[in-house]
């Protein structure tokens, strides 16, 4: 089955409500390719890898996270952006990105999708935007300190955290939201919580969670945000009828 380049946006838009969001860079149809879409590939930058990727699967369209903008971009079609951009229209591939709108959808984005990883239930929500996600075990258990936390996070991420903070106390409430959202740990704290996991730790924070008595986990920006953009796609393409496929382009950061 097959539909239209500007049905598949629909789609994207009514799940993701992007209007609903003030972010920096433009959510929705980023590159215009081919008017019929069969195939969807998903991933969490649109990086040259992952396009290379894409075209390799024989994707019409590629659905992501991070697109071509970024902040404080100067708009030039150079370098990186060059490559991407004449990938994608030698191809002809569609390219859909949604920031802020994936991290948010209650079931479907990258917060939630990482709860639904690490055994955690939201019961609230804090921070600019109602972006960061607020819970606790899903299973009604506790952790027993930071660090057994912090192996938790490891241990479902496959990837190495850095830790900050108290160690040696019962986390009862834990609040997260992915990606490089370091600047939420305040809000974290004012609302309550024992545990704030995000993707990137910046210098203030250590003093912080030091000084707060409240334990930061990094655990890596793309490694907290792998989950939102399959979800979502996959729910798209099963409603259309169109084939999908997820591309994980391993990154360190």
């Amino acid at each position: 089955m097959s539909t239209t380049r500007q049905d598949l946006l629909q789609a994207f838009d009514a799940l993701l409500q992007p209007a609903r969001f003030k972010d920096y860079g433009p959510n929705g149809l980023q590159v215009e390719g081919r008017p019929e879409v069969r195939k969807i590939v998903s991933g969490v930058t649109a990086s040259l890898a992952l396009i290379e990727a894409a075209v390799a699967a024989q994707a019409d369209a590629i659905f992501v996270h991070h697109g071509l903008f970024w902040r404080g971009q100067d708009g030039r079609v150079t370098g990186w952006m060059k490559q991407r951009l004449a990938l994608l229209l030698a191809h002809d591939i569609n390219l859909y990105a949604y920031h802020l709108p994936l991290d948010a959808h209650p079931e479907l984005g990258n917060n939630a999708q990482l709860g639904l990883q690490l055994g955690l239930a939201a019961s609230g929500r804090f921070g600019e935007q109602d972006l960061g996600f607020m819970g606790s075990r899903a299973d009604g258990g506790r952790f027993a300190d930071s660090n057994a936390l912090a192996v938790h996070v490891q241990q479902v991420l496959g990837r190495t955290v850095v830790q900050a903070g108290p160690a040696q106390k019962t986390i009862r409430q834990v609040a997260w939201c992915t990606g490089g959202a370091q600047g939420y740990f305040e809000a974290a704290i004012a609302a309550g919580a024992d545990a704030f996991i995000t993707g990137e730790i910046s210098e203030p924070q250590a003093h912080y969670a030091r000084e707060m008595g409240v334990a930061f986990i990094a655990c890596g920006h793309h490694a907290s945000e792998r989950y939102g953009a399959p979800a979502v796609a996959g729910q798209v393409a099963a409603q259309l009828g169109l084939a999908h496929q997820f591309i994980d382009i391993d990154n360190p950061a």
